[in-house]
């Protein structure tokens, strides 16, 4: 009975002393301040905020809540190493230190992964029964990135090639070249061919069963919202801004 009562002592000492071994980084050490300075003066709707903030602040910022569960190895661990990773991807914390640009692509992103159903992780919704995004947190969250005028600016204007150089270098060249499949298919002569066309690329089934043709109206459109345009296009991707679009598809038009 000594003995056994020895091993309890002893066991919850180790489990003790491990709690405060950190594998993966320790996310602990992070000045929380509260999520109310999240975001806060990011022109972000609402709703898409109020769901960043509920759904996905425990893992993409400073401001993580530690349940009591959270504090024992080794599953305290793994939670540690998801936040970390979750941190390095995206922090809420950091955004308002972000170039215009990143914030774009990682609305972007947050949309993609949302829809997708890879956010929250499987193994976070086990735990956490009500992360799980419902329908009207994805719509809410499809606000992001949408553009106020954009319509008009298309009917009122002309693109700008070398500005769309620019905004391809900026933009685009993460999946596209213009000579190169990459993640995504080379892109000369894009301009008046037919979608999901080349035979040495491997495209989704739903873009090449789209039917239409690449010009001027489709690639606003595209570009706009790919996912609304093409569901299931295995692309998640916005130009936010109407006169970078045209400029975009100015300099597409002259790469035949």
């Amino acid at each position: 009975m000594k003995n056994l009562k020895a091993v309890i002592v002893l066991s919850a000492l180790a489990l003790v002393s491990m709690a405060f071994v950190h594998p993966f980084g320790n996310p602990r050490v992070a000045a929380e301040k509260g999520r109310a300075p999240l975001l806060l003066g990011d022109q972000l709707p609402v709703g898409a905020k109020k769901v960043l903030l509920t759904k996905c602040a425990d893992c993409h910022s400073n401001e993580t809540r530690w349940p009591i569960y959270a504090r024992i190895p080794p599953g305290s661990w793994l939670i540690e190493r998801d936040v970390m990773e979750g941190r390095r991807h995206m922090n809420l914390s950091t955004w308002a230190e972000l170039t215009p640009e990143r914030r774009e692509v990682l609305q972007s992103k947050i949309l993609h992964e949302a829809k997708s159903g890879d956010m929250p992780p499987l193994q976070y919704r086990m735990l956490h029964w009500d992360a799980k995004l419902s329908n009207a947190d994805l719509q809410s969250l499809s606000a992001l990135g949408k553009e106020e005028g954009s319509a008009e600016a298309r009917a009122g204007g002309s693109g700008d090639a070398e500005r769309g150089r620019a905004v391809f270098n900026k933009r685009c060249t993460g999946c596209h070249a213009i000579d190169a499949n990459r993640e995504g298919p080379k892109l000369r002569g894009v301009f008046g061919r037919k979608a999901g066309s080349l035979p040495d690329f491997n495209y989704s089934v739903s873009l090449k069963a789209s039917g239409f043709t690449w010009n001027e109206d489709s690639l606003d459109k595209w570009l706009s919202d790919t996912d609304a345009m093409v569901p299931g296009s295995d692309m998640e991707f916005r130009v936010v801004k109407a006169t970078e679009r045209l400029d975009l598809i100015a300099y597409l038009k002259q790469t035949k």
